[in-house]
């Protein structure tokens, strides 16, 4: 049996008012979040989220999409520094990425693994030090909230109903009580706010 090292496991996404964390249109149907990923309290959530993360989990859609856009924002100086900073991170970090289907790790400094994601998580938990981000992948979270490995959720909530698409939290999870440990509401209504596991 492995023994937890009592490390961390937080998850982050962005969800609409009504839960759903994209549109009916699949991944890339995202306008919606849009307006409100970039903001300044957007960035300081990301900042947040990653301050004391030493291993990244993503899904293979992510881990792929992601492939294509930090690493370059990592050296850019035009951009944002908070921006800059979480692309540095992601680059430099551990990362897992969950898959049934790659071959090739897309990234530097990363570990493909085809197996249950509360396996995987486990068995993270149980060695190294510093908190395990699963990263914006909902197909790793939603798993992870029905085996209650989730100690802390950073939830951007957008002020937006979006009328379809995938929810977050699905019927027939296993019932949690979360904490309220920080929130903060930018200026066009957008919320950040982490959510601590009671246990």
């Amino acid at each position: 049996m492995t023994h937890s090292t009592g490390r961390t496991v937080a998850a982050n996404l962005g969800i609409s008012l009504d839960g759903r964390y994209h549109g009916a249109g699949g991944p890339g149907d995202f306008g919606a979040f849009l307006p409100y990923v970039a903001t300044d309290t957007a960035r300081d959530h990301m900042a947040r989220m990653c301050a004391d993360a030493t291993t990244a989990v993503l899904g293979r859609v992510n881990a792929e999409g992601f492939l294509g856009y930090w690493p370059s924002v990592a050296d850019d100086e035009a951009a944002d520094p908070r921006d800059r900073e979480y692309a540095r991170w992601l680059v430099d970090t551990e990362k897992v990425v969950l898959s049934r289907t790659l071959t090739t790790a897309p990234w530097a400094r990363t570990r493909l693994v085809d197996a249950p994601t509360p396996d995987v998580v486990v068995e993270l938990r149980g060695s190294g030090e510093g908190d395990i981000l699963v990263n914006s992948s909902a197909s790793v979270i939603k798993p992870l909230l029905a085996a209650d490995l989730l100690d802390r959720l950073y939830l951007l909530v957008v002020p937006v109903v979006v009328g379809s698409g995938p929810r977050l939290f699905d019927d027939g999870l296993p019932g949690s009580t979360w904490t309220l440990s920080s929130r903060v509401v930018g200026a066009q209504g957008e919320v950040a706010a982490v959510y601590d596991r009671a246990r």
